[in-house]
């Protein structure tokens, strides 16, 4: 593919990520499969660009004053100086030439100072809910939200030892480091190593999963032990049930409960290469007592966005608000499994305390049966920025996405 054709090709891929809900790069990586022209260099090209511009979205649109992907591939491009003429010159496959109206605004910017939801690459709408939740950290973590995140790996115990994994990625040149807090975790700074770890020997051997940093430290927090009974409720692809089973070293049950069938399937295929043998799913939720009943709930994906951008500019104040009600159900589905004594663990990967303390005050008013553990008093790991009343981290603070985790203990 020539440059051109790569702008190109970004350019549809963007308009096609506007009509999917698909994350983008399982978007990206189907929209390859059925272009087998393209290589190793071109799609890797490609899929930069298109992140480029779904990280700088709002910078990009108020630049061009327009949202509509070819104006945000041009912002894109003269963001990095490159040569426009050349790339929109309508030649072979590449994008037409640019319009007189775009013409004009590439020489003539926009004037004034650029306001703070383009200069923060967040959705307008958002402002007073970030500045609320964030306070007196509000720059400094929109500023690393920015910033490309690495990859975190969580040892599995149960196969072996992070001295033990790090040494065979050491051996294969890959530049990884132990996680600052998370004592199983292992962080790679860039993720130029992703598909080389994806194949690697000690993932197929199940030696690790990925989990950002923050993930393995709300798990931990459950305090989950061998022979208890642990209810995974909305478990997804069951990535906090494999760390539960190996804090459980394999030893009693974990229901892993979720109404997308589709995702439990993968949780066979994970528990298999792990060597766990102990979590069984079903997409009702189980009656009976638990030990834990931990709630991983649906919710923004805020604290994610360095990892999927396009999350940000997908999310409406009514997906909040029917977030927000599907996360008070969860608290009260999950509250009534919980045995006398047992604990009610609430995580979420979102920075929004619309999503965080304002639904766990509204449990505390709904469940006074239920009393707020702190989480500094739970973990028992090295000391972590962000651990007190509750476990809230951010990019900024953490270096890990951002995350809350609370937990509430059943009065006996």
């Amino acid at each position: 593919m020539t440059p051109a054709a790569r702008v190109q090709a970004a350019i549809e891929i963007l308009e096609g990520l506007n009509a999917t809900a698909l994350p983008a790069d399982r978007f990206i990586r189907d929209w390859f499969r059925t272009r087998r022209y393209a290589g190793s260099k071109d799609r890797a090209a490609v899929a930069e660009h298109v992140y480029d511009v779904l990280r700088h979205r709002g910078s990009y649109a108020w630049r061009m004053q327009s949202e509509a992907p070819r104006a945000l591939a041009i912002a894109s491009v003269l963001a990095a100086a490159g040569d426009i003429d050349a790339l929109f010159g309508g030649a072979g496959y590449g994008p037409q030439p640019l319009s007189d109206a775009e013409r004009a605004i590439v020489a003539a910017p926009p004037e004034g100072e650029m306001p703070e939801h383009a200069r923060y690459e967040f959705p307008e709408f958002l402002a007073p809910e970030l500045r609320r939740s964030l306070g007196d950290s509000f720059t400094a973590d929109m500023e690393a939200m920015q910033a490309r995140a690495g990859v975190d790996l969580r040892v599995n115990t149960l196969k072996a030892t992070r001295d033990e994994v790090l040494k065979r990625l050491w051996e294969d040149g890959l530049d990884a480091h132990p996680t600052p807090y998370a004592p199983y975790g292992i962080r790679i700074a860039t993720q130029d190593g992703l598909a080389i770890l994806r194949r690697h020997s000690t993932f197929e051997d199940g030696f690790f999963e990925f989990q950002d940093e923050a993930g393995q430290i709300a798990a931990s927090l459950a305090q989950a032990r061998p022979g208890m009974r642990v209810l995974d409720l909305a478990a997804g692809a069951g990535g906090k049930a494999l760390a539960l089973a190996a804090d459980m070293r394999n030893e009693g049950e974990i229901i892993a409960s979720d109404i997308h069938a589709a995702r439990l399937l993968q949780i066979g295929q994970r528990a298999g290469r792990a060597g766990v043998t102990i979590i069984r799913t079903q997409t009702d939720v189980p009656d009976g007592a638990f030990d834990i009943v931990f709630v991983d709930a649906p919710c923004s994906g805020s604290g994610t966005w360095r990892r999927q951008p396009e999350q940000k500019w997908r999310l409406t104040p009514e997906r909040l608000a029917e977030l927000a009600a599907l996360q008070d159900r969860l608290l009260t589905i999950g509250a009534a499994r919980v045995r006398p004594g047992g604990q009610l663990v609430y995580a979420t990967c979102s920075l929004l305390a619309l999503e965080n303390g304002d639904r766990i005050e509204a449990f505390r008013v709904r469940h006074p049966e239920f009393t707020l553990r702190r989480a500094d008093e739970a973990w028992d790991g090295a000391a972590t920025p962000g651990m007190g009343q509750f476990f809230r981290a951010t990019p900024a603070t953490t270096g890990t996405d951002g995350f809350f985790a609370a937990i509430f203990v059943r009065n006996e």
